[in-house]
């Protein structure tokens, strides 16, 4: 069944979207709900699959290891019931997404890593399940658009 969001439910998501971390205490005052309103909220989208997970997004300046980032153009041998490439994908810590496409190409995979030699043992762990036809790989030279 599709949980309908209500105006609170819809706000305490947009104000978790800019900040995540925010503490409950000022999160309940911004959508003018109790603390315990907004925990519980919180904790029923958490349980209805709407929040799936909090992630870290390192802000521009900041030290950090490099990233490599590769998409994968990956073609199935048979894209109605090759599920098993897509569960092997999952258990991949740097695959960061992956889209099932119509056209020509059945998934595009997005892979980050801190060296391309971990791209490339990816590339070859892939290219050599047996439900994958055929990759073809390319790197991104510049991020311009990351949310």
């Amino acid at each position: 069944m599709k949980r309908i969001l209500d105006r609170s439910d819809e706000r305490i998501l947009a104000e978790l979207t800019r900040n995540a971390r925010i503490p409950h205490a000022e999160l309940a005052e911004k959508v003018h709900l109790s603390r315990n309103a907004v925990r519980q909220r919180i904790e029923r989208l958490e349980r209805d699959g709407l929040i799936q997970g909090y992630t870290i997004v390192v802000g521009e300046g900041k030290p950090r290891a490099s990233a490599i980032a590769a998409m994968m153009f990956v073609y199935r041998h048979d894209r109605m019931r090759g599920g098993d490439v897509i569960q092997a994908l999952k258990r991949v810590p740097e695959v960061v997404s992956c889209d099932v496409m119509s056209g020509e190409f059945d998934l595009v995979v997005r892979v980050e890593a801190s060296a391309a030699d971990r791209i490339r043992e990816i590339w070859q762990e892939v290219s050599a399940w047996p439900g994958v036809r055929d990759t073809l790989t390319a790197f991104a030279l510049s991020s311009m658009i990351k949310r």
